[in-house]
């Protein structure tokens, strides 16, 4: 068994979010399988853009003035959901979504992958085999 301190896993800057990746390729603890990190939004975060990505699991710890917006395209995004303690989403592979908070928002959650590719937007090369296998 491995476990380790949330307090010792390192902090990494990405667009719209603070992420700590906890267990997972290129995690503190390594796994082939799987990816679990702890995302922080808002909070003099700039703005994210949206995104689609692997599926994926999102338990919110703590929220305040934070929400979540998804719908069929990157700027078709009607449907929304407020975040608090205790919301778990399910967000299916390749569905358009946005995490977006108030001038004193934030969100803190636990985000789940069953795998390890394809989890970040700035991670993602787009190739012309991706563009014709997801459906933008």
């Amino acid at each position: 068994m491995e476990f380790i301190d949330r307090d010792e896993v390192p902090v990494a800057h990405l667009p719209g979010r603070d992420i700590q990746r906890v267990v997972g390729k290129a995690a503190s603890l390594e796994s082939r399988k799987m990816t679990v990190g702890i995302a922080r939004y808002g909070l003099g975060r700039e703005v994210m853009q949206p995104h689609q990505h692997a599926e994926e699991t999102v338990f919110v710890i703590d929220a305040h003035h934070a929400r979540v917006r998804y719908g069929p395209t990157s700027d078709d995004l009607p449907c929304r959901i407020d975040l608090k303690p205790g919301l778990t989403l399910h967000i299916p592979e390749w569905e358009w979504h946005i995490f977006e908070w108030d001038d004193d928002g934030y969100a803190y959650c636990l985000v789940i992958y069953g795998q390890v590719d394809n989890i970040r937007p700035e991670d993602r090369a787009v190739t012309e085999s991706d563009s014709e296998a997801s459906p933008r």
